[in-house]
């Protein structure tokens, strides 16, 4: 067990952040999953059944910097090393410049976009001793443009932010990748009147992906991977 991978993941107790842990946990890794709500955590734990020793959960802002620092730490000292971190924490308004609400933009701001760089920041020490893996969740919001959408400028930041990211830390031997997923049926679309009407994706089919990316062997760097469900045409 002390040899089977490490994975941290933001915003891990619900949706594609959950389903990718669980995914992970199936497969053998140790799991470090951080987010805003301890009791959230605690059922997720619950309903894993996990081993104390392949899960571990840290009530933690992903826009906070200490807090971010504090969670690869602690996983570090649990699990002795750290292979991979997942970027997962995010959500949108679901409004947009003309007639949002600018009160809630800052922390969506924060969390979709400095978040993911923290998490880079406090964990490239450790992926360089494991030549690991740095994975961003975007959007297909972040790869074409929507009209007034300030949540879909939120993920161009993320894109860009991945392939600058790559091109900082390849020559360190640890791999980047961009998962944008298209229409998910998860909790995302809280306050929205719920997912657009159609074929959606789920979690489960997004982790898959993510855990692909993540058994990809040495040496290989799967760069951008983008996800719609059949019928999303943009």
């Amino acid at each position: 067990m002390t040899d089977s991978p490490v994975t941290l993941i933001t915003g891990g107790s619900s949706g594609i952040g959950a389903a990718t842990a669980r995914r992970l946990l199936a497969e053998g890794h140790r799991v470090t999953v951080t987010g805003r709500d301890s009791d959230r955590l605690a059922r997720f734990a619950e309903e894993t059944a996990a081993k104390p020793d392949t899960l571990l959960t840290i009530a933690a802002d992903a826009a906070d910097h200490e807090a971010v620092e504090a969670a690869v730490q602690a996983t570090v000292r649990t699990f002795g090393r750290l292979d991979t971190v997942v970027a997962n924490a995010g959500y949108a308004t679901h409004d947009s410049l003309a007639e949002g609400d600018p009160a809630g933009w800052r922390d969506m701001v924060l969390t979709n976009v400095l978040g993911p760089a923290l998490l880079i920041r406090s964990s490239l020490a450790a992926l360089k001793e494991s030549k690991g893996r740095i994975v961003l969740i975007g959007s297909v919001a972040g790869v074409v443009y929507t009209p007034g959408n300030i949540y879909g400028a939120t993920k161009w930041a993320v894109t860009g932010l991945a392939e600058n990211t790559r091109r900082m830390v390849t020559a360190d031997g640890i791999g980047v990748t961009l998962v944008a997923p298209g229409r998910v049926e998860t909790n995302f679309w809280e306050g929205a009147g719920g997912a657009p009407q159609g074929l959606n994706l789920t979690a489960d089919q997004i982790a898959d992906s993510i855990v692909w990316a993540v058994r990809q062997p040495a040496g290989v760097d799967v760069n951008t991977v983008v996800i719609r469900p059949v019928g999303q045409a943009v």
